[in-house]
């Protein structure tokens, strides 16, 4: 049973709204709240983590009972959440890792980015089948936690398949608008798009922008291209079920549930969480049934 938080003020400070998921966790982090009574206050970084460092000192201020973080980048937090530890404020970071001692937050609720990568990576490997295949890698925000560790993941699934090369990678942001900008840019230097086997974006958003950018250009996504990504938003479901993208890896948008459990207990009695709650990692294709995905998600906030 969740144990009783109704009554709490909690600070979010939310990296912004870059990508459908993104906009579906902070719709879901909502839900939540509203479901357990709790007062959420609630900052947009925009993408900037001096914005978010100011939002943390503010909830320290106004003296709130817990502060949620979806950390934009992985380095910089040591100063600010010292002083969230020195106020008794219990940090709990949401969906990306940090670079600081891990005393200084209760814990971390995130998918295994490393496994995200690999799934898709393995997905890949296996679908060409021994065939040659050159791919192109549309990389997250630089320095962002999910952005190195999808390419780790990805790269390590791939080692062993000699078949299987990255030979263009570039970040779009994890927007839709330069995830077409970057692949546009990739076709061009790539003979038009026939030196390229597939794309692995590294999430939706930048996925959902490439496949407009190979449409554009005359090829079908999905079949001249092949298409594998991370995050299993409903467009990208729209996309596989029309042919256009063929593998998503989900992240699930519901991070706020555990960790409003894990407070829960902890200010019960005290019981410290695992420092790592770890969401799954499930893999979708066209034989997952796409459709119904979407109209299973097409409410969550996306």
């Amino acid at each position: 049973m969740a144990q009783d938080i109704s009554g709490k003020v909690i600070g979010f400070s939310q990296i912004g709204s870059e990508s459908g998921w993104r906009a579906a966790e902070t719709s879901v982090t909502r839900q939540q709240a509203e479901e357990r009574g709790v007062d959420l206050k609630f900052a947009d970084a925009q993408q900037k983590q001096e914005n978010q460092i100011k939002a943390i000192r503010g909830f320290i201020a106004q003296g709130v009972d817990a502060i949620l973080v979806a950390p934009v980048v992985a380095t910089g937090w040591e100063d600010v959440l010292s002083e969230a530890k020195e106020a008794e404020i219990p940090v709990v970071l949401l969906d990306r890792g940090i670079d600081a001692p891990e005393d200084l937050y209760l814990t971390s609720v995130a998918s295994d980015q490393v496994l995200e990568g690999r799934v898709a990576g393995q997905w890949l490997v296996d679908e060409v089948a021994g065939e040659d295949c050159n791919v192109v890698e549309l990389q997250g925000t630089v320095g962002s936690s999910p952005a190195i560790n999808r390419k780790q993941g990805f790269e390590e699934a791939i080692a062993d398949a000699s078949n299987v090369t990255i030979a263009q990678s570039q970040t779009g942001d994890f927007t839709r608008s330069k995830g077409k900008e970057v692949m546009e840019a990739f076709l061009k230097s790539s003979n038009g798009g026939a030196d390229i086997c597939a794309v692995y974006a590294h999430n939706d958003d930048m996925a959902v922008g490439a496949i407009q950018a190979i449409k554009d250009a005359g090829l079908a996504p999905g079949e001249d291209i092949l298409v594998v990504s991370i995050d299993a938003v409903p467009d990208i479901f729209t996309a596989i079920a029309a042919g256009e993208a063929n593998a998503t890896v989900e992240l699930t948008p519901n991070m706020a549930g555990p960790a409003f459990d894990a407070l829960g207990a902890y200010w019960a009695d005290g019981t410290m969480p695992e420092k790592f709650i770890i969401t799954e990692s499930k893999l979708y294709t066209a034989a997952d049934d796409p459709q119904g995905e979407y109209e299973r998600r097409k409410d969550l906030g996306y």
